[in-house]
């Protein structure tokens, strides 16, 4: 059974949470705070996955996240009312692996929860593979550990760069939006969605491989194979 720690100071979401993945199959526990956490990780059964807020009466999430990051390998989900860019960044860069804000609902959290466990668990089981991709940015290529180079237009090489760039960590729509958008094409979640489409389709046709291009629910893309840059 899959173990989880929900750190919220809000007591009354803290309690939905704990009921609603207990009512899921998960061993759950809580804590109200940054030093409730640190006891409750000096458990013998650290959890697979924390629920970490990042605005508790004694700790910043944000720093939390990158001290548990550093000590404990776990999967990390902030959930905060924080919902704007940077602090979206500021999340990802500080060790999360997915943020929500706190609008969204059990349903979701859930589905993160999963999603995040079965990624970990992926990772785990490839164990000391050294198998990787390579995107060659000279050449505007993307090769897979075996099969044959797919060659990639502007818009891919700068999407896939921004992938591998964050070592596995998922990017944010809004992000990617930006970043793909120019003075004569402006991106929205839908032109997003249809590059990435025809991206993994021509992927799998071209190297007989499935794309490594992940959906990451309430958040946006990551790429989930390891992978070198040669520029």
């Amino acid at each position: 059974m899959n173990r989880i720690l929900i750190v919220e100071d809000e007591s009354a979401l803290r309690a939905d949470l704990l009921d609603y993945m207990r009512l899921n199959g998960f061993q759950v526990s809580g804590a109200g705070g940054a030093a409730e956490m640190w006891t409750a990780l000096d458990d013998a059964d650290r959890p697979d996955v924390v629920i970490l807020d990042v605005s508790l009466p004694d700790g910043n999430g944000f720093d939390l996240a990158g001290d548990l990051r550093a000590k404990i390998n776990c999967g990390i989900i902030m959930l905060t009312a924080h919902g704007d860019s940077e602090s979206r960044v500021r999340g990802f860069d500080s060790g999360a692996d997915i943020y929500l804000v706190k609008h969204t609902s059990l349903r979701e959290i859930l589905a993160a929860v999963q999603s995040l466990i079965r990624r970990l668990s992926g990772a785990s089981s490839e164990g000391n593979s050294t198998a990787e991709w390579v995107l060659d940015n000279v050449s505007w290529k993307l090769l897979p550990p075996d099969g044959d180079a797919v060659k990639l237009t502007a818009t891919e090489r700068i999407f896939l760069e921004a992938l591998v760039s964050n070592s596995g960590a998922p990017c944010a729509r809004d992000d990617l939006s930006r970043l793909l958008s120019n003075r004569q094409t402006q991106f929205d979640n839908r032109h997003l969605d249809a590059v990435v489409s025809r991206l993994r389709r021509k992927i799998q046709d071209q190297t007989g491989v499935e794309s490594p291009i992940k959906s990451v629910y309430g958040v946006g893309y990551s790429f989930s194979a390891a992978c070198k840059m040669d520029s």
